[in-house]
């Protein structure tokens, strides 16, 4: 099912995705799949700036880069959420293609329940939960994925994540989720039955959106265990703000510009009910500590830094790979 092509707003094209932000409970066990079991890299040590007794977790590359990102909000009790129409469903990874059979042996052997390598569409594909449940796909895209993988000592390189591959939004409104993507400068590349693939101007890894049609499903519930919203790339702060002024003068329901310290966003939902941000590219991970440290202490925002004594006795104790565990980088506990 195919929709009409619509004008992207004043011709402003996404770069791709930004990261994926999801919600999960416990924030040790958290750290200690994405980092031992998946090989990312913790950029960010934070909080959620809207509820700072809670941690903010990023995972992505060395840098943090645009695009490699997926990033938590670990609440602790939290009850489990459900996957279905009004969500971002499965958030998938880019690998190297001889990459896949190993992944597959990795992850049997740190305990994650993974299913066959299954094709679809010339892909190569793994599918799995982490330890609330949230679904992750490992794909290995023929085309080369050119950014370089986190090398912590547990994940070869060669094998290593590569960045977000593909992020998959299940929809019981087809026409405008599709309608949404293409305002924002995605184009539809490709249909398979009830999924549809869109891509932004660089149509490799990390530049995808799936739109999977379910009429027929559930609406989701966000919670433990599934995704908070879905991140697209704005390059600057004037784009932005375009796209911000366009998308309010179509009737779209938009937040004021936000500064999250590392980027700055605007939030509203597409028609299908998925939650979706625009972030700028910069400021970075390194606006306020070294490439070298990053992750390695609590980093709070100008406007939370009085406070931080009173947020720290707040947040539960994280260890983190510290220097004492040189096979998982030189990062610390906090």
């Amino acid at each position: 099912m195919s929709s009409a092509p619509s004008a992207p707003f004043l011709a402003l094209a996404s770069s791709g995705l930004h990261h994926v932000t999801a919600i999960a409970s416990d924030p040790q066990a958290n750290a200690d799949f994405y980092l031992r079991t998946l090989g990312l890299r913790l950029v960010k040590t934070t909080v959620n700036f809207d509820a700072p007794d809670v941690y903010h977790l990023y995972y992505g590359d060395a840098e943090g880069r645009p695009g490699t990102l997926l990033t938590f909000f670990p609440f602790g009790t939290v009850p489990p959420g459900r996957r279905g129409a009004g969500q971002a469903t499965t958030t998938a990874f880019s690998v190297p293609a001889e990459s896949i059979g190993w992944w597959r042996q990795h992850l049997r052997r740190h305990g994650t329940d993974v299913g066959e390598v299954v094709e679809r569409d010339g892909e190569a594909t793994l599918t799995f939960s982490d330890p609330d449940g949230l679904e992750l796909m490992l794909v290995a895209h023929p085309q080369p994925d050119p950014r370089d993988a986190w090398d912590n000592g547990v994940v070869p390189a060669e094998h290593g994540v590569r960045g977000l591959h593909s992020v998959t939004l299940s929809t019981a409104d087809a026409a405008g989720t599709s309608t949404m993507l293409e305002q924002l400068g995605l184009r539809l590349t490709a249909e398979h039955g009830r999924r549809l693939r869109f891509a932004a101007d660089e149509t490799g890894p990390g530049a995808l959106v799936d739109v999977l049609v379910a009429p027929a499903e559930p609406r989701g519930l966000v919670a433990g265990g599934t995704v908070h919203h879905v991140a697209l790339r704005a390059p600057d702060d004037a784009t932005q703000q375009r796209w911000r002024d366009e998308l309010v003068a179509s009737g779209k329901d938009v937040t004021e510009i936000r500064d999250r310290r590392y980027f700055r966003s605007i939030y509203f939902r597409e028609p299908g009910g998925t939650l979706l941000e625009i972030a700028t590219d910069g400021p970075g991970f390194g606006v306020d500590e070294p490439l070298l440290e990053l992750g390695r202490a609590l980093k709070l925002p100008p406007w939370l830094e009085p406070n931080r004594e009173q947020i720290e006795n707040a947040l539960p104790s994280l260890a983190v790979p510290g220097e004492n565990n040189p096979d998982l980088g030189q990062q610390a506990a906090v």
